[in-house]
């Protein structure tokens, strides 16, 4: 079997280091207190909160935000998640003061709980009991951890969701809420900002690379064994210098470079016919990303691919470029770490060939 895993949330023997990651996460879930967890994209905080979370075998659980589209949405979301943790029995008598009864069904095809609420101009009540019965099932010796995830997307649910969860989350005891955001300009304003009504409401974690020396390790201890180790140590610098240590992508290409080994025993340059081999797959999908971008994009993502500065640019005013830039980093094209460089380093490459 494939040692390398991507794509899916990435847990047992697939999952790398972190040990200190999930050790600060344990003690800060082992009080009252609140996290918010921010990293780019496909940094892995859901395969560590995950992780974390089997390990100390707490109930939890988890709505992402991106998937939610209106407040009557986020409360189904909150009462069916609460629905699939506990017995039907044990919450039915709980459901019982809703002020707005929700329509409980079971799909037949996948046995989910699907719950829905009919539209009311008062989404606040509709919040605050799917919120209050996370607070019931909650208990001293079971306390229940609430992940929230891609939460920068809240008030683009709703226009000042934001003030009604934190009105009603303020009161609460005896739980712990995880928020997870990737686009780190957004969580910041949330969360640090002091007239924003979620200021400081968690504890701030930032999640960064793993560290070359355990990814590296990591990577020649899962090549094929015969591939003689001096060699197995070469294609592991080529895929970490290509990569950038991103852990994704570096999942990605090592994924790759082991099938080539295994099942056509390629090993001379393996990593470089990997790397190719991706970026001709997603070829019509890059295609549809730089057609949907304009010319100004185009050149910034054209510079930083070619491993220069687009400030420097004098055909281009520097408001402009700046501008772009932030865009850019917003939508997680690019990523700030230490210096900026295009997100996804096969469309980086894309961008080099046809360019």
């Amino acid at each position: 079997m494939n040692p390398f895993k991507f794509g899916t949330i990435v847990d047992g023997e697939f999952f790398t280091d972190r040990v200190n990651e999930i050790q600060t996460l344990r003690q800060k879930l082992d009080s009252e207190n609140h996290i918010v967890l921010i990293s780019p994209r496909r940094y892995g905080k859901s395969s560590l909160v995950r992780k974390t979370l089997s390990e100390m075998q707490r109930p939890y659980i988890w709505v992402d935000f991106q998937y939610v589209y209106t407040a009557e949405g986020l409360a189904s979301a909150i009462v069916a998640c609460i629905c699939k943790l506990y017995t039907y029995e044990k919450i039915r008598h709980l459901m019982t003061h809703f002020r707005v009864v929700p329509t409980i069904s079971t799909n037949p095809i996948t046995s989910n709980i699907e719950i829905s609420f009919q539209p009311t101009l008062n989404t606040k009540i509709l919040l605050e009991d799917a919120l209050e019965l996370i607070q019931k099932v909650s208990n001293a010796h079971q306390r229940l951890i609430v992940v929230f995830d891609e939460f920068q997307e809240v008030n683009n649910i709703q226009k000042e969701l934001d003030k009604q969860l934190r009105a009603i989350m303020q009161h609460q005891q005896g739980l712990n809420y995880i928020f997870l955001g990737s686009q780190e300009s957004m969580m910041e304003e949330i969360f640090e900002r002091k007239k924003s009504p979620f200021y400081h409401f968690g504890q701030l974690m930032r999640l960064g690379k793993i560290p070359y020396v355990d990814l590296y390790a990591y990577i020649v201890s899962r090549l094929p064994n015969e591939c003689p180790l001096t060699r197995q140590e070469q294609i592991a610098q080529e895929i970490l210098s290509f990569t950038h240590e991103h852990p994704f992508y570096t999942q990605q290409l090592a994924s790759v470079v082991w099938e080539l080994m295994v099942y056509q025993h390629i090993y001379d340059n393996v990593v470089k016919q990997a790397i190719d081999s991706i970026v001709q797959q997603h070829d019509l999908d890059f295609e549809r990303l730089w057609l949907s971008q304009n010319r100004t994009v185009r050149n910034v993502l054209s510079q930083f691919a070619a491993g220069n500065n687009p400030m420097t640019n004098r055909h281009i005013p520097s408001s402009t470029t700046y501008s772009t830039i932030k865009k850019l980093l917003k939508s997680g094209y690019l990523v700030n770490d230490s210096e900026y460089t295009i997100e996804d380093p096969f469309f980086a490459s894309w961008i080099i060939k046809h360019t």
